[in-house]
């Protein structure tokens, strides 16, 4: 086999999409659990489809293991990382929906807390006038 067929160090394995919603499951996951097992827990705990095409995200209590589940059309994809030295940093708050500029960060290494966002346009903000007539 060539060397060419193999990602190089430092290589994006994993493509998000602006277009998919990720979800972190709140509780500490057991990194044993596989795609059954991983499906009920977006069932009972996540109240979501697991074959509706989102990423659902699983971080171990150590948090130094993460896994990414999500329905291709076909088939799971289940996107597994564990480190070798370090943690991942959850976000903070009880919200379970992630950007996925939050989930690029978060397996990035990057300090979340030290993450700021300029200003951009935002047409669900837009307030709408109301005609009478």
């Amino acid at each position: 086999m060539s060397n060419s067929t193999f990602a190089k160090v430092g290589e994006l394995v994993l493509s998000l999409s602006i277009h998919q919603r990720y979800y972190l499951f709140l509780g500490h996951a057991d990194m044993r659990k596989g795609f059954d097992s991983l499906c009920g827990m977006v069932r009972d705990h996540l109240h979501k489809d697991p074959l509706g095409g989102d990423v659902f995200i699983f971080i171990n209590r150590r948090r130094n293991q993460i896994k990414l589940l999500c329905w291709e059309g076909d088939g799971f994809m289940l996107f597994y990382k564990r480190l070798e030295k370090g943690t991942f940093e959850l976000p903070k708050g009880e919200e379970s929906r992630v950007s996925v500029e939050i989930l690029s960060c978060l397996l990035q290494g990057i300090k979340l807390s030290t993450i700021r966002k300029r200003k951009r346009y935002d047409s669900t903000k837009l307030i709408r006038p109301i005609h009478a007539g």
